[in-house]
């Protein structure tokens, strides 16, 4: 699905539910038990193949085509929430429009080879506008 924002197509790839909670593990066995296909993922990001919830879990991620859910557990630089991740083929252009549109994205952070921007909805649920880093802007801030 491609877009126009300000005379550049911009194409949606994706869009990921996030969740983090003391509960993922519990929600990650439910979603699999549901009959999602489900890729365990350890603390580096790099996906590894599930493997039974218990007290170690790191993280889970079941994809759907470009889409998809990632269920993480809580801690101390990842409070407790529900996200909705954007994901586009070029998340500056993306966010130029909405700012042309009256919205209000922060950012950019660069950090886990993707460029994203912050806004909240009106609902109060966190969005982001992620895309791939390009070779280019992969000295950007953030980690």
């Amino acid at each position: 699905m491609a877009s126009v924002t300000g005379g550049i197509a911009v194409k949606v790839l994706g869009i990921r539910f996030c969740s983090v909670s003391s509960e993922a593990g519990e929600l990650a066995d439910f979603l699999g038990r549901l009959g999602l296909v489900r890729s365990e993922t350890g603390g580096s990001g790099e996906e590894t193949e599930g493997t039974s919830v218990d007290s170690e879990f790191e993280g889970a991620l079941f994809s759907a085509g470009s889409s998809g859910i990632e269920v993480w557990p809580e801690g101390p630089e990842l409070p407790s929430g529900v996200l909705l991740q954007v994901l586009v083929d070029d998340a500056t252009a993306f966010a130029a429009n909405a700012k042309r549109n009256g919205l209000a994205p922060q950012g950019p952070v660069d950090v886990h080879g993707e460029r994203i921007y912050f806004l909240q909805a009106p609902s109060g649920i966190p969005i982001t506008i992620q895309s791939p880093l390009r070779k280019s802007s992969r000295s950007g801030t953030g980690s």
